[in-house]
C-alpha cells in the first residue's frame, strides 16, 4: 500500500523542484524549471452551461470515460448505469452526444459490470474495459461498432488472472496510431488484494504481444495505472495513479520519464496539439501533500504545467477528462453523490 511522506512547504518546494527536472533514461522529455507551488498556474477557464440531454426518466451515473468522436465534437460517454454500477442493470452505459448535448447513439446493456477504461479510435470504433467479475462478464475489454455491435472481446470474461488473455480490474484501454491494442490491466489494491498493475500490448487483430511492470513503486512498476495517452512521438503516458505521477513509456515499454507536477493522476489526455490534460480527483494532505485537486494542463513535449482548473467546490475533482478540437475541457465526476459531466470553456 502506498504510504505518503508529509512534508514541510520549504522541503516540499526543493523536493518538487529535484522531481520536476528529473527524466529516467534516454527518452525525449527534456528538463525543465516548473515553479514550486503546483496549484499557482493561472485559471483561464469556466464552467460552461452545456449538459447532456438525458433521456426521460434517466440520470447519468458515474462518467468514468469520455472520449471525442474522430469528428472532433461529438462525445463519448461511459457511464454506470444512472449509479456507480451496472451490476444487476439493463440500462445501456455508452453514450453518444451531439455538440448540443443531443443522444445520437446509446448501446451496450448487460454487457458489462463495472464500467472502467473507455476510448474511441480513429474509426470511430468504441472500446471499453469491465473492471469486475460477475454473471459471467466482466474482466475483459470489449469493442463496439459505433452503432453498438461487438466486434471484439480480449480477456476471459469473468475470470481474473495474468495469463496472458486475461486481466486482473483493467483500468484502461488505448489504441496506438498502427492499431496496437493497450490495455492499463489493474487497479492497485482493491478489496485486500494486489490487481495485476501491468501494461498489456496486443495486436490490432488481439494477439499478444508482450506485457510489462508490476504492482510497486519503483520506477518502471505501477500502482493504479488509471488511464492512458499517446502523443505525437508515441509515447505512452499512463496515469500512475497511487504512486502520484504520470510515467511516461515509448511503445515497447522502455521507461523514459516520471512527472509528478502534475499532481495525482486518475486521467490523462493528449490532444492534437500535444496539450497535455491531467485530471487529478484524490490529492490532499495526506495522499499527495501540497497538491489541491483539479485539472492541470501543460506540454506533453516539456511536462511544463500552464494553466490549472481548480476542484469545484460543489463537484469536487473529476476523475476523467477529455477535450475537443475546439479546446473544451469535459470533466466526469464519480463521487457517488454527485455524479455530474461538465464542460469548461476559455473565458
Amino acid at each position: 500500500m502506498h504510504n505518503p511522506i508529509r512534508h514541510s512547504p520549504a522541503r516540499f518546494a526543493a523536493a518538487l523542484a529535484i522531481t520536476a527536472a528529473a527524466t529516467i533514461g534516454t527518452g525525449n522529455a527534456p528538463a525543465f524549471a516548473q515553479a514550486a507551488d503546483p496549484n499557482s498556474a493561472p485559471n483561464p477557464y469556466h464552467m460552461d452551461s452545456w449538459a447532456p440531454q438525458m433521456p426521460a426518466g434517466r440520470k447519468l451515473g458515474a462518467t468514468i470515460g469520455i472520449s471525442v468522436d474522430p469528428d472532433g465534437k461529438s462525445l463519448w460517454v461511459y457511464e454506470r448505469c444512472g449509479a456507480d454500477t451496472c451490476e444487476g442493470s439493463s440500462l445501456d452505459p455508452i453514450f453518444k452526444f451531439d455538440p448540443s448535448g443531443k443522444v445520437l447513439a446509446n448501446f451496450g446493456g448487460g454487457k458489462v459490470n463495472w464500467p472502467h477504461g473507455f476510448t474511441v479510435d480513429k474509426a470511430g470504433d468504441v472500446w471499453v474495459s469491465d473492471g469486475r467479475s460477475g454473471n459471467g462478464k466482466g474482466q475483459d475489454v470489449i469493442k463496439f461498432s459505433p452503432d453498438g455491435k461487438v466486434l471484439m472481446t480480449l480477456g476471459k470474461p469473468g475470470v481474473a488472472g495474468n495469463a496472458d488473455d486475461e486481466f486482473n480490474v483493467p483500468s484502461d484501454v488505448h489504441i496506438a496510431p498502427n492499431g496496437d491494442i493497450l490495455v492499463a490491466d489493474g487497479h492497485g489494491v482493491m478489496n485486500k488484494e494486489t490487481t495485476n498493475d501491468r501494461i498489456v500490448k496486443f495486436t490490432k487483430d488481439g494477439k499478444f504481444i508482450k506485457a510489462w511492470s508490476k504492482h510497486g513503486s519503483a520506477a518502471a512498476e505501477l500502482d493504479t495505472p488509471h488511464k492512458l495517452a499517446i502523443d505525437s512521438q508515441n509515447r505512452l503516458f499512463v496515469a500512475d495513479r497511487v504512486n502520484n505521477r504520470v510515467q511516461i513509456f515509448d511503445l515497447d515499454g522502455r521507461l523514459l520519464a516520471e512527472w509528478k507536477q502534475f499532481g495525482r493522476p486518475s486521467s490523462v489526455w493528449i490532444d492534437k496539439n500535444d496539450v497535455l490534460y491531467v485530471a487529478d480527483s484524490q490529492s490532499d494532505e495526506k495522499t499527495n501533500p501540497g497538491f489541491k485537486q483539479g485539472i492541470r494542463i501543460g506540454s506533453a513535449k516539456d511536462g511544463k504545467v500552464t494553466a490549472f482548473i481548480p476542484a469545484d467546490p460543489q463537484f469536487g475533482g473529476a476523475e476523467e477528462v477529455a477535450v475537443d478540437d475546439q479546446g473544451s475541457v469535459f470533466a466526469g465526476f464519480t463521487n457517488p453523490k454527485i455524479l455530474q459531466l461538465k464542460k469548461y470553456t476559455k473565458s
